[in-house]
């Protein structure tokens, strides 16, 4: 049976976890915000990127825009994961829906090149059979982002000109609301000809097209690679939105438990306490009414008389 000590120690002990549980909820929740505000100042870039393609699709005949077709011998994939956990079925989630989506192209597992996103993605990738091409860190806040996206541009600039992938996919968990999320497949290559003649055929807010003096072929491509950053550092910021809530919906789960326990032991102490009470009381008791046979005892016995 316990002491009240011992359960005095665990209370303080639970106390102590139920503090950093709250603490690392509150810091979720923070970076919650924080990645949303992220994705909100990003939609203002991805607007002027798309009215600059705008005004390059509309100066050429959509015939004149050459894409072509490749085979599907190899893809490309980027999964983005945690390198923390806490964060529940963040991962799997992720994983399960790329390994899905890949199946349904038809592509084995040996042609697929991967890139995890976090040691915790990596780790389910490679149970999964997957061979991974190279891991890299996640961010820990809105800073490091863009660093990151660069050197990712760099892997897909040598997957597309040396290895010759021409398909690229992205596969990440968008941020819903509150703690919940969904995982999403985004196509980074080939290029969607139904985006870009969407992109062509949208009116023009003013009356005359900007003109511009550069090259179209260069010109495009600058405009494709910005695009190609936009979508990076949107899954970026959404998978990170995304672990958090994640992470914010555990350590509410565990916020609960917590105090459910804190309850139960409690509840054990004051049983203990009272217990221990109710024996003191009973000892003294006892104690007194042996003292008061005693004295009884002595009182009866017979004195004896002067010599």
């Amino acid at each position: 049976m316990q002491t009240t000590d011992s359960l005095k120690r665990k209370i303080k002990s639970t106390q102590d976890l139920l503090s950093v549980v709250k603490t690392m909820k509150a810091l979720a929740a923070v970076s919650i915000r924080q990645y949303q505000r992220a994705v909100e100042s990003l939609m203002d870039y991805n607007r002027t990127v798309e009215m600059g393609l705008q005004v390059v699709l509309k100066s050429r005949e959509e015939s004149e825009i050459q894409l072509g077709i490749t085979p599907m011998n190899q893809v490309g994939a980027i999964v983005f994961g945690s390198d923390q956990g806490l964060c529940g079925q963040f991962n799997t989630q992720v994983v399960a829906h790329a390994v899905s989506e890949l199946d349904s192209l038809g592509i084995p597992a040996s042609s697929r090149i991967m890139l995890a996103i976090g040691e915790r993605v990596k780790d389910h990738l490679e149970r999964a059979d997957h061979a991974i091409y190279d891991t890299l860190f996640t961010p820990s806040s809105t800073v490091g982002i863009t660093p990151m996206v660069q050197e990712i541009m760099m892997i897909l600039e040598e997957w597309h000109f040396t290895r010759q992938i021409q398909h690229i996919y992205l596969f990440y968990n968008h941020y819903i609301s509150g703690a919940t999320f969904a995982p999403r497949t985004m196509r980074l290559l080939p290029i969607d000809r139904t985006w870009l003649t969407d992109i062509r055929s949208r009116p023009w807010e003013s009356g005359t097209l900007p003109m511009y003096t550069m090259d179209f072929d260069p010109l495009f491509l600058s405009l494709l690679r910005e695009y190609f950053f936009v979508s990076l550092f949107q899954a970026f910021t959404e998978s990170l939105a995304s672990e958090n809530a994640s992470r914010l919906a555990a350590m509410q789960n565990a916020e609960k438990n917590i105090e459910d326990h804190l309850e139960e032991i409690f509840a054990a102490f004051h049983r203990q306490r009272q217990m221990t009470i109710t024996e003191e009381l009973l000892d003294i008791v006892s104690g007194y009414e042996a003292l008061e046979a005693d004295t009884r005892v002595m009182k009866k016995a017979p004195r004896g008389g002067r010599r």
